[in-house]
C-alpha cells in the first residue's frame, strides 16, 4: 500500500473549508479522474473514477467525522482499497491548513506501474491545489454537513 501526504493553506476559516469538503459531490469539480460522488447516507459515497483509461465504481465508509476537525474514511467492497484522512487546522480566523494523508493500494499493472512513477502522488498534490482555488473562488459554503460520526469500533484499525 502507498501513503501520500500532502497539505495545503486556504484562505478561509476553518468552518468554510470544512464544509467545502463535506459537499463530496462537487469534488469532481477539482478532483481530477473523479466523474462522480454520489452520496447515499451519511456515512456512505459511492464513487466513479476513469484514471488512465480505467473506469471504476467503488463504495467508501466514514468511519470518524468531526466538524471543522477531520473526516476518515475507508473504501469497502470491490477490487478498490483505499483508506485516508483529511484534518482541518485552523491558523487563524480566515485561514485554515487542509492535510490529507491516504493509504492507496494500486491494482493492475497499469496502476502499478502509475503508483511506482509518483502519479498517484502528484495527482493528490494537484487535487489539493485544485482544492485551494475551487473554495477561494467559491467563497462561503455554509451548507456543509455538521454532524459527527464516531467509530463504531473505537479500538480497531480503520
Amino acid at each position: 500500500m502507498s501513503t501520500v501526504k500532502e497539505a495545503v493553506d486556504v484562505d478561509v476559516d476553518v468552518r468554510t473549508a470544512y464544509n467545502q469538503w463535506t459537499r463530496f459531490e462537487d469534488f469532481p469539480s477539482f478532483m481530477e479522474g473523479v466523474e462522480e460522488v454520489r452520496q447515499l447516507d451519511d456515512r456512505h459515497n459511492h464513487w466513479t473514477t476513469k484514471i488512465g483509461g480505467v473506469q471504476r465504481e467503488f463504495d467508501t465508509e466514514i468511519v470518524d467525522q468531526m466538524p471543522d476537525d477531520r473526516i476518515t474514511w475507508r473504501s469497502v467492497g470491490g477490487d478498490t482499497r483505499q483508506r485516508g484522512s483529511v484534518r482541518f487546522e485552523r491558523l487563524d480566523g480566515s485561514h485554515t491548513r487542509v492535510e490529507l494523508t491516504m493509504d492507496v493500494e494500486p491494482t493492475g499493472v497499469a496502476e502499478k506501474g502509475a503508483d511506482m512513477l509518483g502519479v498517484i502522488d502528484r495527482r493528490v498534490k494537484g487535487d489539493l491545489r485544485r482544492f485551494k482555488d475551487y473554495i477561494e473562488q467559491h467563497g462561503d459554503t455554509s451548507d456543509g454537513w455538521r454532524g459527527r460520526i464516531r467509530p463504531e469500533n473505537p479500538g480497531a484499525p480503520a
